[in-house]
């Protein structure tokens, strides 16, 4: 498995990921990343947003199996986007290598770390725990995922 950056040859597979993990937890509803207008066209969504990026999993085949985002969210505030993982990819341990990865490119630009996600995806919540990620009350700013009821905040410079 490789991480790289997204092109626009991968912005269907990583779309169709993404939309069928939501299906399965019943999240294909407004206020969730399915009805984000950019999730078919990430590669060209996070190359025109400063001090961000999109990086996708790819197997030996460069089929995509998962990806994650990194974007200005507030002032040295970023925000972790759109970790998702194919079925066939979840269970290895790539999710933490994506996240990894995300975390030290945002270290790079800011100071913090936000994202919000469902308590309904319980292994996405254990492994933000797990990499220092710190509960919030409340979501930071104005996102769109109105239905989101978990919010993460990570200090990246102690």
């Amino acid at each position: 498995m490789n991480i790289r950056e997204i092109t626009a040859q991968d912005d269907l597979q990583m779309a169709q990921i993404i939309r069928h993990i939501l299906e399965n937890h019943q999240l294909d509803i407004p206020g969730t990343a399915y009805f984000d207008p950019q999730l078919d066209h990430l590669s060209e969504f996070y190359r025109d947003l400063p001090d961000s990026a999109y990086w996708v999993l790819v197997n030996e085949n460069e089929q995509v199996v998962g990806g994650v985002g990194i974007a200005p969210l507030q002032d040295n505030i970023a925000e972790l986007q759109k970790l998702y993982l194919s079925d066939a990819a979840t269970g290895h341990g790539y999710g933490q290598q994506l996240l990894s990865h995300a975390i030290n490119f945002a270290q790079q630009h800011y100071q913090q770390l936000y994202l919000e996600t469902s308590s309904i995806l319980k292994a996405a919540n254990g492994l933000y725990h797990k990499n220092g990620f710190k509960l919030l009350d409340k979501p930071l700013g104005e996102t769109g995922h109105t239905l989101m009821d978990t919010w993460f905040l990570k200090q990246l410079h102690e």
